[in-house]
Protein backbone atom coordinates (compact mmCIF):
# COMPACT_ATOMS: atom_id res chain seq x y z
CA UNK A 1 0.00 0.00 0.00
CA UNK A 2 2.56 2.49 -1.12
CA UNK A 3 3.83 4.41 -4.07
CA UNK A 4 7.17 2.99 -5.18
CA UNK A 5 9.98 5.19 -3.92
CA UNK A 6 12.18 4.84 -6.97
CA UNK A 7 9.72 6.52 -9.31
CA UNK A 8 9.19 9.41 -6.98
CA UNK A 9 12.82 9.89 -6.11
CA UNK A 10 13.61 10.30 -9.78
CA UNK A 11 10.89 12.95 -9.99
CA UNK A 12 12.39 14.76 -6.95
CA UNK A 13 9.29 14.16 -4.90
CA UNK A 14 8.50 11.97 -1.95
CA UNK A 15 5.10 10.42 -1.48
CA UNK A 16 3.69 7.87 0.84
CA UNK A 17 1.00 5.34 0.60
CA UNK A 18 -0.23 2.25 2.61
CA UNK A 19 3.40 1.57 1.94
CA UNK A 20 5.85 4.36 2.85
CA UNK A 21 7.87 6.43 0.51
CA UNK A 22 10.64 8.69 1.65
CA UNK A 23 11.94 12.15 0.90
CA UNK A 24 14.95 11.99 -1.44
CA UNK A 25 18.19 12.79 0.34
CA UNK A 26 21.49 13.15 -1.58
CA UNK A 27 23.79 10.28 -0.66
CA UNK A 28 27.54 10.72 -0.68
CA UNK A 29 29.59 7.83 -2.00
CA UNK A 30 31.51 7.72 1.28
CA UNK A 31 28.35 7.21 3.34
CA UNK A 32 27.85 3.53 2.56
CA UNK A 33 28.52 2.50 6.17
CA UNK A 34 26.30 5.04 7.90
CA UNK A 35 23.08 3.07 8.31
CA UNK A 36 21.77 -0.48 8.44
CA UNK A 37 20.22 -0.31 4.98
CA UNK A 38 23.47 0.98 3.49
CA UNK A 39 25.44 -1.76 5.22
CA UNK A 40 23.09 -4.30 3.68
CA UNK A 41 23.64 -2.73 0.28
CA UNK A 42 27.39 -3.17 0.75
CA UNK A 43 26.85 -6.82 1.70
CA UNK A 44 24.53 -7.39 -1.26
CA UNK A 45 27.03 -6.01 -3.75
CA UNK A 46 29.62 -8.44 -2.40
CA UNK A 47 27.17 -11.36 -2.21
CA UNK A 48 26.12 -11.27 -5.87
CA UNK A 49 29.61 -12.35 -6.86
CA UNK A 50 29.64 -15.30 -4.43
CA UNK A 51 26.25 -16.92 -5.05
CA UNK A 52 25.06 -19.50 -4.23
CA UNK A 53 25.37 -18.56 -0.57
CA UNK A 54 24.80 -20.87 2.42
CA UNK A 55 21.41 -20.63 4.09
CA UNK A 56 23.10 -19.48 7.29
CA UNK A 57 24.46 -16.37 5.60
CA UNK A 58 21.13 -15.53 3.97
CA UNK A 59 19.21 -15.90 7.24
CA UNK A 60 21.77 -13.57 8.84
CA UNK A 61 20.90 -10.83 6.34
CA UNK A 62 17.23 -11.33 5.38
CA UNK A 63 14.25 -10.84 7.69
CA UNK A 64 12.11 -13.85 8.54
CA UNK A 65 9.11 -12.15 6.89
CA UNK A 66 11.07 -11.89 3.63
CA UNK A 67 12.27 -15.49 3.79
CA UNK A 68 8.69 -16.72 4.20
CA UNK A 69 7.86 -15.12 0.86
CA UNK A 70 11.20 -15.83 -0.88
CA UNK A 71 13.07 -18.88 0.48
CA UNK A 72 16.89 -19.09 0.41
CA UNK A 73 17.01 -21.27 -2.70
CA UNK A 74 15.02 -18.67 -4.63
CA UNK A 75 17.19 -15.83 -3.33
CA UNK A 76 20.26 -17.67 -4.60
CA UNK A 77 18.71 -18.09 -8.02
CA UNK A 78 18.10 -14.35 -8.18
CA UNK A 79 21.59 -13.50 -6.93
CA UNK A 80 23.12 -15.69 -9.62
CA UNK A 81 21.26 -13.71 -12.29
CA UNK A 82 22.67 -10.54 -10.69
CA UNK A 83 26.31 -11.61 -10.93
CA UNK A 84 27.09 -8.70 -13.28
CA UNK A 85 25.31 -6.15 -11.08
CA UNK A 86 27.12 -2.82 -10.68
CA UNK A 87 26.28 -0.01 -8.28
CA UNK A 88 26.34 3.33 -10.10
CA UNK A 89 25.09 5.66 -7.37
CA UNK A 90 22.77 5.84 -4.40
CA UNK A 91 19.87 8.11 -5.33
CA UNK A 92 18.62 8.65 -1.80
CA UNK A 93 18.65 7.19 1.67
CA UNK A 94 16.18 7.75 4.44
CA UNK A 95 15.77 5.74 7.58
CA UNK A 96 15.23 2.10 6.67
CA UNK A 97 15.06 2.51 2.88
CA UNK A 98 17.23 3.47 -0.02
CA UNK A 99 17.02 3.61 -3.79
CA UNK A 100 20.15 3.02 -5.83
CA UNK A 101 20.86 3.31 -9.54
CA UNK A 102 22.35 0.07 -10.83
CA UNK A 103 23.55 -1.44 -14.08
CA UNK A 104 22.51 -5.05 -14.68
CA UNK A 105 23.64 -6.82 -17.84
CA UNK A 106 24.27 -3.45 -19.45
CA UNK A 107 20.83 -2.07 -18.58
CA UNK A 108 20.04 0.70 -16.10
CA UNK A 109 17.86 -0.42 -13.17
CA UNK A 110 16.73 1.04 -9.86
CA UNK A 111 17.10 -1.07 -6.73
CA UNK A 112 14.81 -0.33 -3.79
CA UNK A 113 16.14 -1.86 -0.58
CA UNK A 114 14.47 -1.76 2.84
CA UNK A 115 15.40 -3.18 6.23
CA UNK A 116 13.38 -3.93 9.33
CA UNK A 117 13.95 -2.67 12.86
CA UNK A 118 16.69 -5.28 13.34
CA UNK A 119 18.57 -4.11 10.27
CA UNK A 120 17.66 -7.21 8.22
CA UNK A 121 16.55 -6.94 4.61
CA UNK A 122 12.76 -6.85 4.50
CA UNK A 123 12.35 -5.79 0.87
CA UNK A 124 14.45 -5.82 -2.30
CA UNK A 125 13.06 -4.87 -5.66
CA UNK A 126 14.71 -4.18 -9.00
CA UNK A 127 12.77 -2.11 -11.50
CA UNK A 128 13.22 -0.07 -14.63
CA UNK A 129 14.00 3.56 -13.84
CA UNK A 130 10.97 5.76 -14.43
CA UNK A 131 10.76 7.57 -17.73
CA UNK A 132 11.32 11.27 -17.25
CA UNK A 133 8.02 13.10 -17.69
CA UNK A 134 7.34 16.73 -18.51
CA UNK A 135 4.42 18.57 -16.92
CA UNK A 136 1.40 19.26 -19.16
CA UNK A 137 0.99 22.78 -20.48
CA UNK A 138 -2.80 22.74 -20.87
CA UNK A 139 -5.83 21.21 -19.19
CA UNK A 140 -6.62 19.38 -22.42
CA UNK A 141 -3.22 17.71 -22.38
CA UNK A 142 -3.56 16.89 -18.69
CA UNK A 143 -6.98 15.28 -19.22
CA UNK A 144 -5.68 13.10 -22.03
CA UNK A 145 -2.65 11.92 -20.09
CA UNK A 146 -4.62 11.39 -16.89
CA UNK A 147 -7.15 9.15 -18.62
CA UNK A 148 -4.30 7.09 -20.08
CA UNK A 149 -2.97 6.15 -16.62
CA UNK A 150 -5.78 3.72 -15.74
CA UNK A 151 -9.30 2.71 -16.79
CA UNK A 152 -10.82 4.62 -13.86
CA UNK A 153 -9.49 8.05 -12.95
CA UNK A 154 -10.50 11.07 -10.94
CA UNK A 155 -8.86 14.48 -10.74
CA UNK A 156 -9.42 17.84 -9.11
CA UNK A 157 -7.44 21.05 -9.01
CA UNK A 158 -9.13 23.50 -6.67
CA UNK A 159 -8.45 26.67 -4.76
CA UNK A 160 -8.92 26.38 -1.01
CA UNK A 161 -10.59 29.63 -0.03
CA UNK A 162 -9.89 31.55 3.17
CA UNK A 163 -13.19 30.19 4.47
CA UNK A 164 -12.01 26.61 3.93
CA UNK A 165 -14.12 25.81 0.87
CA UNK A 166 -12.81 23.97 -2.20
CA UNK A 167 -13.41 26.10 -5.29
CA UNK A 168 -12.91 23.86 -8.37
CA UNK A 169 -10.55 25.03 -11.09
CA UNK A 170 -10.55 21.89 -13.24
CA UNK A 171 -11.65 18.31 -12.72
CA UNK A 172 -12.34 14.84 -14.08
CA UNK A 173 -15.23 13.20 -12.22
CA UNK A 174 -14.19 15.10 -9.06
CA UNK A 175 -17.19 13.90 -7.02
CA UNK A 176 -16.93 10.19 -7.87
CA UNK A 177 -15.68 8.08 -4.92
CA UNK A 178 -12.66 5.90 -5.65
CA UNK A 179 -10.22 3.81 -3.63
CA UNK A 180 -8.05 6.01 -1.43
CA UNK A 181 -5.37 3.58 -0.30
CA UNK A 182 -3.44 5.19 2.52
CA UNK A 183 -4.98 8.60 1.97
CA UNK A 184 -7.50 7.40 4.56
CA UNK A 185 -4.82 8.37 7.10
CA UNK A 186 -5.92 11.98 6.65
CA UNK A 187 -9.09 11.10 8.58
CA UNK A 188 -7.07 9.45 11.34
CA UNK A 189 -4.83 12.51 11.56
CA UNK A 190 -7.85 14.79 11.80
CA UNK A 191 -9.43 12.70 14.54
CA UNK A 192 -6.16 12.61 16.47
CA UNK A 193 -5.83 16.40 16.26
CA UNK A 194 -9.38 16.82 17.56
CA UNK A 195 -9.40 14.23 20.34
CA UNK A 196 -5.80 14.02 21.61
CA UNK A 197 -4.75 17.29 23.21
CA UNK A 198 -1.30 16.23 24.41
CA UNK A 199 0.71 14.69 21.58
CA UNK A 200 3.42 13.68 24.04
CA UNK A 201 0.98 11.02 25.23
CA UNK A 202 2.54 7.58 24.83
CA UNK A 203 0.91 4.75 22.93
CA UNK A 204 1.73 1.12 23.67
CA UNK A 205 2.71 -0.95 20.64
CA UNK A 206 0.72 -3.98 21.67
CA UNK A 207 1.26 -7.08 19.48
CA UNK A 208 -2.41 -7.25 18.51
CA UNK A 209 -2.15 -3.71 17.12
CA UNK A 210 0.87 -4.37 14.94
CA UNK A 211 0.29 -4.36 11.19
CA UNK A 212 2.39 -5.13 8.13
CA UNK A 213 4.67 -2.68 6.28
CA UNK A 214 4.89 -0.02 5.07
CA UNK A 215 6.42 1.49 8.15
CA UNK A 216 8.79 0.65 10.95
CA UNK A 217 6.79 0.55 14.19
CA UNK A 218 5.79 -3.07 13.56
CA UNK A 219 9.45 -3.98 14.09
CA UNK A 220 9.75 -2.39 17.53
CA UNK A 221 9.53 -4.61 20.63
CA UNK A 222 6.08 -5.65 21.80
CA UNK A 223 4.64 -3.27 24.40
CA UNK A 224 7.27 -0.59 23.73
CA UNK A 225 6.11 3.02 23.63
CA UNK A 226 5.75 5.67 20.94
CA UNK A 227 4.36 9.18 21.38
CA UNK A 228 1.31 10.37 19.49
CA UNK A 229 3.50 12.99 17.83
CA UNK A 230 5.99 10.45 16.48
CA UNK A 231 3.23 8.08 15.39
CA UNK A 232 1.45 10.88 13.50
CA UNK A 233 4.63 11.89 11.71
CA UNK A 234 5.47 8.30 10.77
CA UNK A 235 1.89 7.67 9.62
CA UNK A 236 2.16 10.49 7.09
CA UNK A 237 5.88 10.66 6.21
CA UNK A 238 6.49 6.94 5.58
CA UNK A 239 2.85 5.84 5.68
CA UNK A 240 3.49 3.68 8.75
CA UNK A 241 0.55 1.29 8.98
CA UNK A 242 1.09 0.33 12.60
CA UNK A 243 1.23 4.03 13.52
CA UNK A 244 -2.15 4.53 11.83
CA UNK A 245 -3.66 1.57 13.68
CA UNK A 246 -2.30 2.76 17.03
CA UNK A 247 -3.85 6.19 16.53
CA UNK A 248 -7.11 4.68 15.28
CA UNK A 249 -7.25 2.51 18.39
CA UNK A 250 -6.49 5.49 20.63
CA UNK A 251 -9.27 7.74 19.32
CA UNK A 252 -11.68 4.91 18.43
CA UNK A 253 -13.36 3.91 15.18
CA UNK A 254 -16.40 6.06 15.91
CA UNK A 255 -14.27 9.22 16.17
CA UNK A 256 -12.58 8.54 12.82
CA UNK A 257 -15.93 7.69 11.25
CA UNK A 258 -17.30 11.01 12.50
CA UNK A 259 -14.37 12.83 10.91
CA UNK A 260 -14.97 10.88 7.69
CA UNK A 261 -18.64 11.95 7.65
CA UNK A 262 -17.60 15.54 8.29
CA UNK A 263 -15.23 15.68 5.35
CA UNK A 264 -16.54 13.10 2.91
CA UNK A 265 -19.70 12.22 1.01
CA UNK A 266 -18.70 8.55 1.25
CA UNK A 267 -19.18 6.55 4.42
CA UNK A 268 -16.37 4.17 5.30
CA UNK A 269 -18.15 2.23 8.02
CA UNK A 270 -16.99 0.32 9.83
CA UNK A 271 -13.72 2.19 9.35
CA UNK A 272 -11.07 -0.44 8.71
CA UNK A 273 -7.64 -0.51 10.25
CA UNK A 274 -4.74 -1.47 8.01
CA UNK A 275 -4.51 -4.76 9.88
CA UNK A 276 -8.19 -5.39 9.14
CA UNK A 277 -7.50 -4.81 5.46
CA UNK A 278 -4.51 -7.14 5.39
CA UNK A 279 -6.40 -9.92 7.15
CA UNK A 280 -9.58 -9.65 5.06
CA UNK A 281 -7.75 -9.67 1.75
CA UNK A 282 -4.63 -11.62 2.72
CA UNK A 283 -6.54 -14.56 4.20
CA UNK A 284 -9.29 -14.68 1.56
CA UNK A 285 -12.07 -13.47 3.84
CA UNK A 286 -13.49 -10.86 1.47
CA UNK A 287 -16.80 -12.62 0.84
CA UNK A 288 -17.18 -13.57 4.49
CA UNK A 289 -16.70 -9.94 5.51
CA UNK A 290 -19.00 -8.49 2.85
CA UNK A 291 -21.74 -11.02 3.67
CA UNK A 292 -21.42 -10.76 7.44
CA UNK A 293 -24.72 -9.67 9.05
CA UNK A 294 -22.76 -7.51 11.48
CA UNK A 295 -19.44 -6.37 10.03
CA UNK A 296 -18.28 -4.74 13.25
CA UNK A 297 -18.78 -8.02 15.06
CA UNK A 298 -16.94 -9.84 12.28
CA UNK A 299 -13.96 -7.52 12.70
CA UNK A 300 -14.00 -8.05 16.46
CA UNK A 301 -14.71 -11.77 16.63
CA UNK A 302 -12.94 -13.07 13.51
CA UNK A 303 -10.50 -10.63 11.95
CA UNK A 304 -8.91 -9.46 15.21
CA UNK A 305 -8.00 -13.03 16.13
CA UNK A 306 -6.07 -13.84 12.94
CA UNK A 307 -2.27 -13.77 13.43
CA UNK A 308 -0.15 -11.75 11.03
CA UNK A 309 1.68 -14.94 10.08
CA UNK A 310 -1.51 -16.18 8.33
CA UNK A 311 -1.51 -13.24 5.91
CA UNK A 312 -0.28 -13.64 2.35
CA UNK A 313 0.23 -10.35 0.54
CA UNK A 314 -1.41 -9.99 -2.85
CA UNK A 315 -0.01 -8.76 -6.16
CA UNK A 316 -3.22 -8.48 -8.19
CA UNK A 317 -6.15 -6.10 -7.56
CA UNK A 318 -8.32 -7.60 -4.84
CA UNK A 319 -11.77 -6.20 -4.01
CA UNK A 320 -10.63 -2.62 -4.61
CA UNK A 321 -14.23 -1.59 -5.31
CA UNK A 322 -15.66 -3.20 -2.17
CA UNK A 323 -13.07 -3.57 0.61
CA UNK A 324 -11.04 -0.39 0.77
CA UNK A 325 -11.30 3.18 2.01
CA UNK A 326 -13.19 5.38 -0.42
CA UNK A 327 -13.44 9.06 -1.21
CA UNK A 328 -13.61 11.46 -4.11
CA UNK A 329 -11.05 14.07 -5.22
CA UNK A 330 -13.42 16.67 -3.76
CA UNK A 331 -13.36 14.81 -0.42
CA UNK A 332 -9.57 14.81 -0.39
CA UNK A 333 -9.54 18.54 -1.06
CA UNK A 334 -12.00 19.06 1.79
CA UNK A 335 -9.77 17.04 4.12
CA UNK A 336 -6.73 19.17 3.24
CA UNK A 337 -8.77 22.34 3.65
CA UNK A 338 -10.08 21.30 7.06
CA UNK A 339 -6.67 20.17 8.31
CA UNK A 340 -5.14 23.47 7.21
CA UNK A 341 -7.97 25.31 8.92
CA UNK A 342 -6.90 23.84 12.24
CA UNK A 343 -3.74 25.99 12.13
CA UNK A 344 -2.14 23.21 14.19
CA UNK A 345 1.66 23.17 13.93
CA UNK A 346 1.71 19.46 14.86
CA UNK A 347 -0.47 18.66 11.84
CA UNK A 348 1.59 20.97 9.65
CA UNK A 349 4.81 19.20 10.60
CA UNK A 350 3.33 15.79 9.82
CA UNK A 351 1.89 16.85 6.46
CA UNK A 352 4.99 18.82 5.38
CA UNK A 353 7.48 15.96 5.62
CA UNK A 354 7.31 15.21 1.88
CA UNK A 355 7.44 17.78 -0.88
CA UNK A 356 6.92 18.46 -4.58
CA UNK A 357 9.52 20.03 -6.84
CA UNK A 358 7.90 23.24 -8.08
CA UNK A 359 9.61 26.56 -7.46
CA UNK A 360 6.39 28.59 -7.25
CA UNK A 361 4.98 26.49 -4.41
CA UNK A 362 5.44 26.86 -0.66
CA UNK A 363 4.01 25.07 2.37
CA UNK A 364 3.52 21.86 0.38
CA UNK A 365 1.47 19.08 1.99
CA UNK A 366 1.22 15.53 0.67
CA UNK A 367 -0.42 12.19 1.39
CA UNK A 368 -0.92 9.40 -1.10
CA UNK A 369 -2.02 5.81 -1.20
CA UNK A 370 -1.68 2.64 -3.22
CA UNK A 371 -2.25 -1.08 -3.36
CA UNK A 372 -2.36 -3.38 -6.39
CA UNK A 373 -4.76 -1.69 -8.82
CA UNK A 374 -4.85 1.59 -6.86
CA UNK A 375 -2.69 4.70 -7.07
CA UNK A 376 -3.74 8.01 -5.51
CA UNK A 377 -1.85 11.23 -4.82
CA UNK A 378 -3.14 14.26 -2.93
CA UNK A 379 -1.32 17.58 -2.55
CA UNK A 380 -2.02 21.06 -1.27
CA UNK A 381 0.29 24.05 -1.40
CA UNK A 382 0.44 27.83 -1.35
CA UNK A 383 1.31 30.14 -4.23
CA UNK A 384 0.98 33.89 -4.54
CA UNK A 385 -0.93 34.19 -1.27
CA UNK A 386 -3.50 31.55 -2.26
CA UNK A 387 -3.83 27.88 -1.36
CA UNK A 388 -4.50 25.15 -3.89
CA UNK A 389 -5.25 21.44 -3.78
CA UNK A 390 -4.45 18.87 -6.48
CA UNK A 391 -5.73 15.30 -6.21
CA UNK A 392 -5.10 12.51 -8.71
CA UNK A 393 -6.75 9.09 -8.38
CA UNK A 394 -6.33 6.04 -10.62
CA UNK A 395 -7.69 2.52 -10.26
CA UNK A 396 -7.89 -0.67 -12.29
CA UNK A 397 -9.89 -3.61 -10.87
CA UNK A 398 -8.47 -5.97 -13.50
CA UNK A 399 -4.70 -5.42 -13.39
CA UNK A 400 -1.99 -3.87 -11.21
CA UNK A 401 -0.94 -0.32 -12.01
CA UNK A 402 2.77 0.08 -12.72
CA UNK A 403 3.56 2.30 -9.74
CA UNK A 404 7.03 3.05 -11.03
CA UNK A 405 5.98 4.54 -14.36
CA UNK A 406 2.47 5.69 -13.42
CA UNK A 407 3.80 7.33 -10.27
CA UNK A 408 6.26 9.35 -12.32
CA UNK A 409 3.49 10.41 -14.69
CA UNK A 410 1.13 11.47 -11.91
CA UNK A 411 3.88 13.55 -10.33
CA UNK A 412 4.39 15.40 -13.60
CA UNK A 413 0.63 15.92 -13.95
CA UNK A 414 0.48 17.30 -10.41
CA UNK A 415 3.30 19.72 -11.14
CA UNK A 416 1.56 20.88 -14.29
CA UNK A 417 -1.80 21.18 -12.53
CA UNK A 418 -0.41 23.54 -9.89
CA UNK A 419 1.15 25.70 -12.58
CA UNK A 420 -2.04 25.85 -14.62
CA UNK A 421 -4.21 26.55 -11.58
CA UNK A 422 -2.02 29.32 -10.21
CA UNK A 423 -1.55 31.09 -13.54
CA UNK A 424 -5.15 31.27 -14.61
Amino acid sequence: MRVLAAALAAATVAVAACAGVQTPTPAAASAVQESAVERQLTWLMDAVGRAPLPDSELTAHFAESFLRQVPPAQINEVLKTWKDLRLDKVLFVRGTSLVAEMTLNGKKQNLELTVDGSGLISGARMDDPPVERTPPTSWKELDKRMRAVAPQVGFLAAEITKGGACRPVHGIQPRTPRALGSMFKLYVLGAAAEHIKDWKTELTIRPELKSLPSGELQNRPDNSKVTVEEAAKLMISISDNTAADLLLNKVGRKAVEAKNRQWSSTRNEPFLSTRDMFVIKGTKRVDAYLNAPDRRAFLRDVVAKVPLSDITTWEKPTAIDTVEWFGSPKDVCRAHASLRGLADERVNQAMSTNTLAAKELTDVWYKGGSEPGVLALGFSAKSGGRTYSVTLMASDPAAPIDENQAGSELIALAQGAFTLATRR
